[in-house]
């Protein structure tokens, strides 16, 4: 009878699968689109070869294996790395909250509701006569979470959002043009802002270094990210690590409204 105690499920025995299952559901979708993905189907090949042989009686190749799982542990956090430090934001922020639609009855939580002061009518207009003169720009709009950890002392700056600021700042022959520029408010925090490089693998080939920086830093928190391209013209919308191609300003400030609203 003890052979068949697997079969004796209890409560507990069901949340304990249910648990793993979600928290291997939500590891896949972190490294999902990333070079990672490759590195996690190869381990779980290898654990699953291990029990395969373990149960077979292979006893060599069963130590063998399992000597690298026992110490596959710290293997793990070195190769991993940056999507476990991924993942920790995610938990950390916010922005996993409100996708969950918890944030309205934890309002403390928040950090602050940054944007709704956003003058968008001024920011539009910049954006459309960039996109026109085709002035390559990346520009960082601030919501729930902080993001002063990305401003250094040199490219900190306190700039009302007037008409054509943005404009003279991504000027080419402008020594602020590299790098993003930070709205919190209607104000303009930061410039020449170097953003963290998304490494997934899912960013079209026609987008270049500025568009993988949009999506780094809206992967790890809920800022709104506006891309234009200095090629094309064209613009790209950039939230929760999803790219949206703008067609029209209005299209623009139609979403806009809608993210700063939340």
């Amino acid at each position: 009878m003890d052979t068949l105690d697997f079969l004796n499920f209890s409560f507990i025995d069901v949340i304990d699968i249910l648990l793993v299952a979600l928290l291997l559901f939500y590891l896949y979708r972190l490294v999902k689109g990333t070079v990672a993905i490759n590195i996690f189907i190869g381990i779980v090949i290898i654990y699953l070869i291990w029990k395969l042989t373990d149960v077979l009686q292979m006893d060599v190749l069963s130590n063998l294996l399992g000597k690298f799982i026992s110490v596959g542990f710290f293997a793990l956090i070195v190769v991993f790395q940056q999507e476990i430090r991924k993942f920790l934001l995610l938990l950390g922020s916010t922005n996993f909250a409100s996708q969950r639609n918890l944030v309205r009855y934890f309002k403390f939580f928040n950090q602050s509701q940054t944007g709704t002061q956003l003058n968008l009518k001024i920011l539009l207009s910049s954006c459309e006569q960039m996109a026109a003169s085709k002035t390559g720009a990346i520009i960082v709009i601030q919501r729930s979470n902080s993001l002063e950890f990305m401003i250094q002392t040199n490219n900190r700056m306190h700039l009302e959002l007037t008409p054509q600021v943005l404009e003279t700042i991504f000027f080419k022959n402008s020594p602020l043009h590299d790098g993003a520029t930070l709205i919190k408010n209607n104000t303009i925090i930061g410039s020449r802002i170097v953003l963290p490089v998304s490494e997934s693998t899912q960013v079209p080939e026609s987008f270049g270094l500025r568009h993988r920086a949009a999506l780094g830093i809206t992967e790890k928190t809920d800022a709104l990210v506006i891309v234009i391209s200095e090629q094309t013209g064209k613009m790209v919308y950039v939230r929760d690590g999803n790219f949206l191609a703008i067609h029209a300003i209005a299209e623009l400030g139609d979403q806009l409204k809608k993210d700063l609203s939340n």
